[in-house]
């Protein structure tokens, strides 16, 4: 397979120019590429998910590894996404796009059983540099953090009616920091005297309301990641894509999951662990591994990225990717 897999990246290597030039955004900007790829394809001819399609640097290149037998399905919330998975179903009839969270991936495969599942969380980089989508208090911009534009609830609408309970919580659980009702506080006296719409309004806020500033990131970053990570219902649809993924996956079929925070990482890695594991019974009881249940068996050691790559890409130093594969 890994012959097979340098022969398919050798081919997309020497493609025109022109196609270089284009896809140099998006090679540049999607971490653990080509890891992930050869991690995640094992039959030429199978179905795969994308379930983070993002602006297709996953996609693009499972596409042109697979067969022409080959089929994937896109997932995105994100609809500047849609748009550019709609431009390459267009190219590549081998491929369709589903609006939506990867929570929905049951709905969205049908009866249909699949070959291999990637998924590449977080935010994606044209989210975090596009000010006007509220991710990022590097640029000022209307506090939204809505990964699906067209529905739920922004940041600043939340913010304006949230108790401070839950805002604390919020703050330290999906933020893991632990200022967190320091910074409710903050947020619910500020918002009484003038609403809290703007993500430089926001991170002035709980900077100021953090009293120990880190040296090495922004006092504001842990919140902001925790009210995101809650608006989209990030953890929620991951523990539930992972639980469908055992149903979905065919024997032999991968999921290949790259997390960009300890919450994420921890998350897989305990799932994965406790279906290598199988069912939970008392040691005493004498069972075969065939009665253990066991459903994944880890493949290789949680991958990071290197050096060469972390150097052209800052945001790809905290990712890690664990792979699992689906047993009979």
């Amino acid at each position: 397979m890994l012959v097979l897999w340098r022969e398919c990246r050798r081919q997309i290597d020497v493609k025109s120019m022109s196609k270089e030039v284009q896809d140099k955004q998006f090679r540049h900007k999607t971490v653990l590429l080509d890891e992930a790829v050869e991690c995640l394809i094992g039959d030429q001819n199978g179905l795969y998910v994308d379930g983070t399609f993002g602006r297709g640097g996953h996609s693009r290149l499972i596409l042109s590894a697979l067969g022409e037998g080959g089929r994937l399905m896109g997932i995105d919330k994100d609809p500047e996404a849609i748009a550019v998975a709609e431009q390459l179903m267009a190219e590549d009839q081998r491929f369709r796009i589903c609006h939506g969270s990867f929570a929905r991936i049951k709905e969205f495969a049908g009866e249909e059983k699949v070959d291999g599942i990637l998924l590449d969380l977080g935010v994606s980089s044209p989210q975090l540099d596009d000010a006007s989508r509220g991710f990022s208090f590097m640029n000022d911009g209307p506090l939204d953090m809505r990964m699906d534009t067209s529905r739920g609830m922004s940041a600043a609408d939340w913010l304006a009616t949230a108790e401070e309970d839950e805002i604390t919580d919020v703050i330290k659980r999906f933020g893991e920091e632990k200022f967190g009702r320091r910074m409710a506080k903050a947020i619910i006296a500020e918002r009484q005297v003038t609403p809290i719409t703007t993500t430089a309004r926001l991170a002035k806020i709980i900077a100021e309301a953090n009293p120990v500033w880190p040296k090495k990131i922004h006092p504001a970053t842990k919140a902001f990641q925790g009210i995101r990570i809650f608006i989209n219902s990030e953890l929620d649809d991951l523990e539930r894509v992972m639980e469908d993924s055992l149903e979905l996956l065919k024997p032999g079929g991968r999921l290949v999951i790259i997390s960009f925070h300890s919450l994420e990482d921890r998350m897989v890695k305990r799932f994965i662990r406790r279906h290598e594991k199988g069912d939970e019974v008392p040691s005493w009881v004498p069972l075969t591994d065939e009665q253990l249940n066991r459903k994944l068996k880890s493949v290789g050691k949680a991958r990071k990225p290197g050096p060469v790559e972390v150097s052209a890409n800052a945001r790809a130093r905290s990712a890690v990717m664990r792979v699992a594969e689906r047993l009979a």
